[in-house]
């Protein structure tokens, strides 16, 4: 089969492997489609893990081959693939910390050498280990949708760690694909969102995913933060969300509200020093800093840590995806209430996947979600996705 196999510091080849060979209590499956993840960049822009390696964790396909042992799936089931799942009974189980479990750090999808996860392949193996994290796509819901929910629901599990209360103030800096997820699952739980970014079209996309203000940061030494004074000039003043008016009503004063007494909590989606130093600024007393972005081992940064200890303002961090809150996951992408297929704005062959790679690392204003099919045939371009409304 086809695969592209990393080799070395951005060294990324189509190579010819074997179709990796299932035991009894596993799966085969077709990759059909493979978001491209800024973890999965990361490791290939600097090497954090030797290689050879295939990547690609974020997968949608169909079964073609089914172990004896196994009897949930069928062979032809369209399916997504969750590559990393938990014991649920180590002492990082009990303690819901399902990222830290030895289980969940293991690599359950492969398509050869080393399990990186392997979407960037024609097959994948699916070891038994993560079958409890495989989901059926509904018939009228495509593999780009199926492909999508690994990253919601690393998303979901963030905002759980967040104390947050329905009419609550949040800062989401950042609208990338995963800053405009957050924005939409905050609103529709009732959360009032406060988007930022560089790129204006990004920003009028935030407004359609439900923020209720929008503010163009600025970039001071390739560091994004926002444009000063803090918030005092939004963008774009945003109706609330269900069509209230503005002006009237308990929230008539709420963006005000919100830089008096200051955010309840501030998601940094893109790593930078500024803004996460303003994202701690910007926080109420009591409220939380969450880090979405700082992946990257070896990160360093200067803060004030009595604003941690006397400010008793959280900075807590979230990694990764919770095999718990899959089938809310599912129902948020299959239902099309976060409506994800607006979110991918291009997808490549298996043969350029270098070229989405570079996409992805280094966006222009019009890309978001970037996917690698297998399809020979599908050229390197921009999805004419369907649109639609949102469903509450």
């Amino acid at each position: 089969m086809r695969a592209v196999v990393y080799r070395g510091v951005n060294d990324l080849r189509l190579e010819k492997v074997p179709v990796p060979r299932i035991k009894a209590d596993e799966l085969l499956v077709k990759v059909a489609a493979c978001g491209v993840c800024p973890t999965d960049i990361k490791k290939i822009q600097y090497g954090t893990v030797p290689p050879p390696r295939i990547f690609g964790h974020e997968t949608a396909g169909t079964i073609v081959r089914i172990g004896a042992r196994v009897k949930k799936f069928r062979e032809g089931d369209r399916v997504a693939l969750h590559h990393h799942v938990p014991c649920l009974d180590c002492h990082a189980c009990r303690h819901c910390a399902f990222a830290q479990c030895a289980q969940y750090k293991r690599t359950g999808i492969t398509a050869g050498f080393e399990p990186a996860g392997g979407g960037y392949a024609e097959y994948v193996r699916v070891m038994s280990f993560v079958l409890p994290g495989v989901v059926k796509i509904p018939g009228r819901n495509s593999f780009l949708e199926g492909a999508m929910l690994e990253p919601v629901n690393t998303v979901l599990k963030a905002i759980h760690r967040l104390a947050l209360l329905r009419g609550d103030f949040v800062l989401v800096t950042g609208q990338g694909p995963i800053g405009l997820m957050f924005t939409r699952l905050l609103a529709l739980r009732g959360m009032y969102v406060a988007a930022t970014d560089l790129l204006p079209a990004r920003l009028e996309l935030a407004k359609k995913f439900g923020a209720r203000w929008i503010f163009r940061a600025h970039e001071d030494a390739g560091d994004p933060s926002i444009s000063q004074p803090p918030l005092s000039r939004p963008a774009a003043t945003l109706s609330p969300p269900g069509g209230e008016r503005a002006g009237r009503g308990a929230h008539s004063h709420s963006l005000q509200s919100a830089i008096h007494r200051g955010f309840d909590a501030a998601i940094v989606t893109a790593p930078g020093d500024a803004a996460v130093r303003q994202a701690q600024e910007l926080v109420r007393g009591g409220g939380q800093v969450l880090l979405f972005a700082h992946t990257r081992r070896g990160s360093k940064t200067q803060l004030d840590l009595s604003v941690v200890c006397v400010d008793e303002k959280d900075l807590i961090g979230s990694y990764s995806s919770d095999l718990t809150l899959q089938g809310e996951a599912a129902r948020l992408v299959f239902g099309r209430k976060l409506a994800a297929r607006e979110l991918i704005t291009h997808r490549f062959p298996l043969e350029q996947t270098a070229e989405a790679v570079q996409l992805a690392a280094r966006p222009d204003p019009g890309s978001l979600k970037i996917v690698v099919t297998p399809d020979r045939q599908i050229d390197a371009t921009r999805v004419n996705a369907e649109r639609h409304e949102f469903h509450e």
